[in-house]
């Protein structure tokens, strides 16, 4: 590879002088909601858990199916011979025997419901899955979008400096005040554009995922749509743990295994009596005579020696130990619902003392003391701290927003509800306050 671009390096300088001079085509804006739905659509590890479900649908199959029935023959030779030792006559020989196993009454009914609960829980999981991945998409495209506005501001108040540095350096500095303010403001300059490098780097980090997360090549340009983040008030914790107990996956989960293991106790239980093997047969003998034999065999294994205790045992013990994990699922459910809701409520409330134009206020000062520095009738800390708070303040409502949301979805996926009219929504533009909070609660579709 190093050779050939030696051997060949004019024409692979006009390659890439031509790719970085081709024009970069520019996504067209989209919504949250549109990368959520075709983030569910089309990740390719939601393949992994259909596969799971198919699997669990053939081993239901196999549970209900009848065990072959099995067709033995013999074939031999018959010589008759008297007391004398004398042979009187011979001829061939030959049987028959087709056999098939009866399980013990019930037995079959169970490795089905056995099989069944295996389905239910293969689904529980693809549904969990689905409802992970919709929140990490949304959470990608919040961030996503937040980034843009952090990198927007920064780089707008980057080039406020950079213009201002541009004019002072051509100016006759006299004192050691004016060449210190120049000082200031380079610093200032440098670092704003580290903030805006940052911004870039955790823009282009949540593109790459997202795009993973939809089967699309990394390197695949998004930009989102600025749409207003509707943050609903959450319900009381009892009803969140209410309805938890009913719509969590875990839980559900977790019951689908109890219930599962239960059968599995019955099924020991049955395995203690013995299935019984039907076989007809037809056998025929032709020596001095022609004799033919049919019949019909039964075979049942008598429970003398194993009374199959050591599965019984374990079995039960499996059910104590999935009683016991679920007791566990709870607590630790209503602990993180607890949790989730106080982060939630306290985030909502600090967001909500914002004033509706704080933002607007901050940029319209940052500007505003950008004009007075030029004209000599603004010292430079204050106008360094203008702009400096302007990208703070900017920084804290985005980091605000993005945590209530977090708080906001690990709430609707432990409890299944859906805490607004709009989740899934994009965030607010940095300029936007947060729209009314509501209570209208509506159950996730399943």
């Amino acid at each position: 590879m190093v050779r050939l671009f030696s051997a060949n390096r004019p024409l692979a300088i006009l390659v890439f002088a031509l790719a970085s001079a081709a024009p970069v085509l520019a996504a067209e804006p989209v919504t949250i909601d549109a990368l959520v739905a075709e983030t569910v659509a089309k990740n390719p590890e939601l393949q992994f858990y259909d596969a799971e479900i198919a699997a669990a649908r053939a081993g239901r199959v196999t549970a209900g199916a009848w065990a072959n029935p099995q067709l033995s023959s013999e074939l031999g030779q018959k010589r008759v011979r008297d007391l004398a030792g004398n042979d009187v006559s011979d001829g061939p020989s030959w049987s028959l025997t087709l056999s098939q196993t009866f399980e013990f009454p019930g037995r079959l009914s169970l490795r089905k419901a056995i099989a069944n609960r295996q389905i239910e829980l293969a689904k529980l999981g693809r549904q969990q899955f689905r409802a992970s991945l919709a929140m990490r998409a949304r959470s990608l495209g919040y961030r996503l979008l937040a980034a843009q506005q952090r990198a927007e501001a920064a780089d707008e108040v980057a080039k406020r400096f950079e213009d201002l540095l541009a004019v002072l350096v051509q100016r006759d500095v006299a004192g050691v005040a004016p060449m210190l303010e120049i000082r200031i403001i380079e610093a200032s300059a440098l670092t704003l554009n580290r903030r805006a490098s940052e911004a870039t780097i955790a823009m282009r980090n949540a593109q790459f995922e997202l795009n993973q997360l939809r089967g699309l090549p990394v390197s695949t340009p998004i930009e989102v749509a600025r749409t207003p983040l509707q943050l609903s008030a959450a319900p009381p914790l009892e009803t969140l743990l209410s309805t938890a107990r009913e719509q969590n996956f875990d839980i559900r989960a977790r019951i689908a295994e109890l219930e599962q293991q239960g059968l599995r106790v019955q099924l020991s239980r049955n395995e203690r009596w013995p299935s019984v093997t039907v076989a007809p047969y037809i056998r025929e003998e032709e020596a001095s005579d022609k004799e033919r034999q049919i019949g019909l065999g039964v075979t049942v294994p008598l429970p003398v020696l194993d009374l199959n205790a050591g599965s019984i045992a374990a079995a039960n013990a499996r059910q104590a130990q999935a009683e016991v994990a679920l007791a566990v699922a709870l607590r630790e459910l209503e602990r993180n619902i607890a949790a989730a809701r106080n982060a939630y409520e306290t985030l909502l409330s600090e967001a909500g003392r914002w004033p509706a134009d704080a933002v607007q206020r901050f940029g319209d000062a940052a500007r505003a003391g950008d004009e007075h520095y030029r004209l000599g009738a603004l010292p430079i800390a204050t106008y360094t701290t203008l702009q400096t708070q302007y990208l703070d303040a900017v920084d804290a409502l985005l980091s605000t927003q993005a945590d209530a949301l977090e708080a906001r979805q690990q709430i609707e996926l432990l409890t299944g509800l859906n805490l607004g009219d709009d989740a899934g929504t994009a965030m607010n533009s940095a300029n936007d306050q947060p729209a009314a909070v509501t209570a209208d609660h509506k159950p996730l579709r399943r």
